[in-house]
């Protein structure tokens, strides 16, 4: 965006130019992806048209002005189905559109997609099957921001808005290799979009640089009337403050090598060495022969060094660049009371599709393990529930007190800190930080309630200090 937004300014190359390119790439790729719920190509064109004319009269309304991009199809569209990635709403359609595709439609971007998400927000299989990674289609795209992830990636969008609850912003642009800004909880309106978790859902953009989704979220985020969980908070990006000014630290359990026999994979995630154990537990672990993932004991270690490795050499990085991360411990009442109350999701879940698990459609198979997890969830006691947000409140005050030392921290993707951050509502980015085997494998920069500024800049400053952000896949 930040390389095609002059050139649309100057009238280089036309929006409708670029559009129809894009759609080209929809077309395409869309299909071996699988990422393409509905081609928006009649609105797409319309509104490329209109850029066109805004931008020959002098009316340029900034970078965004003429952008093709993409939407995680739970956003409502009007007139434009918006499926939720499940069978029994393949038809739906809404007469409005939400919040955020209000805003981008008003900074001038070009909706060309509605994009994949895993069914009612879980995973990357929808109702037309997976949604596959560009970087090989063997594999899966993760979720459930699948599409927004793999499109953005394979360069059918220039960007795309993708939704968390616990990881479905973070996890599918580590798979896929973008950069994704999980906002601060309530920094965007979710007026017009899937309700999963009232309390716990966020929508964020997932872009190919850091400065792009900064620049994505400068025009989506602040309230709406509409949304009253959505906060009055200034985002003021600056990309040139000083690193010096800066307190920064890393999980030092995440970034050290696992201790010696310390069991499958090497160890637990979130336990020492969880940066080399996701190796091994991606590849289904195993003491003998080859793991559920064809790799052996030893390619298995081999990936794990590889993985230290990377995420030594961010720690490296960010010294050259003037930073000086403190190794920190995430103190263990925090990560306690987080895993004793992850049911809060689903409890959630469970109340808003509870019209869905009272009717036939709940045995639709595109729905996969959400039928039984409604169900099951049916009987949770409010009393628990009660008591779950109470503790939760204590969650919120004690990782706020952890984060009064520090203006972000570092961490891979895969850090037990997402479950914990995705209850407490921080912000987190997720960017490249290498490769293993042509895989991306991502750094994830964590900060304080609201300040997405910061840890956008400490992002910038690691994207700054390298190339893998160019790095994209060939198809």
């Amino acid at each position: 965006m930040t390389s095609l937004a002059p050139l649309i300014q100057r009238r280089d190359v036309s929006s409708t130019e670029l559009t129809k390119m894009y759609l080209a790439r929809l077309k395409t790729y869309g299909p071996k992806l699988n990422c393409v719920v509905t081609l928006t190509e009649d609105l797409a064109l319309a509104q490329a048209a209109q850029a066109d004319r805004e931008i020959r009269a002098g009316q340029y309304k900034g970078p965004l002005h003429g952008i093709p991009w993409g939407a995680k199809d739970l956003f409502a569209t009007k007139g434009i189905p918006t499926t939720w990635g499940a069978g029994p709403f393949q038809n739906q359609i809404f007469d409005y559109d939400a919040t955020v595709v209000e805003r981008l439609t008003a900074a001038g971007a070009v909706l060309v997609a509605k994009l994949s998400m895993g069914a009612l927000a879980q995973g990357d299989n929808w109702f037309r099957g997976r949604t596959n990674n560009p970087w090989n289609l063997e594999r899966g795209s993760s979720g459930s921001s699948a599409g927004p992830g793999s499109a953005t990636a394979g360069g059918l969008v220039v960007f795309g808005i993708g939704t968390e609850t616990r990881g479905s912003i973070i996890s599918p642009s580590a798979e896929n290799g973008v950069t994704g800004l999980r906002p601060t909880y309530g920094r965007v309106s979710r007026f017009g979009a899937m309700a999963l978790s009232w309390t716990m859902d966020k929508i964020g953009p997932m872009c190919r640089s850091v400065e792009d989704c900064a620049i994505v979220l400068n025009a989506i985020y602040g309230p709406d009337g509409r949304d009253e969980t959505t906060a009055d908070a200034a985002f003021v990006w600056n990309p040139d403050v000083p690193l010096s000014k800066l307190r920064i630290g890393y999980v030092k359990n995440e970034f050290d090598p696992p201790p010696p026999g310390s069991g499958r994979g090497g160890a637990p995630a979130g336990a020492p060495g969880a940066a080399g154990a996701a190796v091994g537990a991606a590849a289904g672990g195993g003491t003998g022969g080859r793991g559920r993932g064809g790799l052996t004991p030893e390619e298995q270690q081999r990936q794990r060094e590889a993985r230290l490795k990377v995420f030594n050499d961010v720690l490296d990085v960010y010294r050259k660049a003037g930073l000086n991360p403190e190794p920190i411990e995430i103190p263990s009442n925090i990560t306690s009371i987080a895993n004793t109350i992850g049911f809060i999701l689903t409890t959630e879940g469970a109340a808003a599709f509870d019209d869905l698990t009272r009717s036939k459609d709940i045995n639709d198979p595109s729905l996969g393990t959400w039928p039984n997890a409604f169900r099951t969830h049916r009987f949770v006691p409010a009393v628990e529930y009660i008591r779950a947000q109470r503790a939760r409140t204590l969650l919120i005050r004690e990782m706020e007190k952890f984060m009064s030392q520090y203006d972000a921290f570092l961490s891979p993707t895969n850090s037990s800190t997402v479950g914990v951050t995705n209850l407490t509502g921080h912000p987190a980015v997720s960017l490249k930080a290498g490769f293993i085997d042509n895989r991306p494998i991502e750094l994830m920069v964590t900060g304080r309630l609201y300040d997405e500024a910061t840890i956008l800049r400490v992002a910038l400053a690691y994207e700054r200090g390298t190339d893998w952000h160019n790095k994209n896949p060939t198809l």
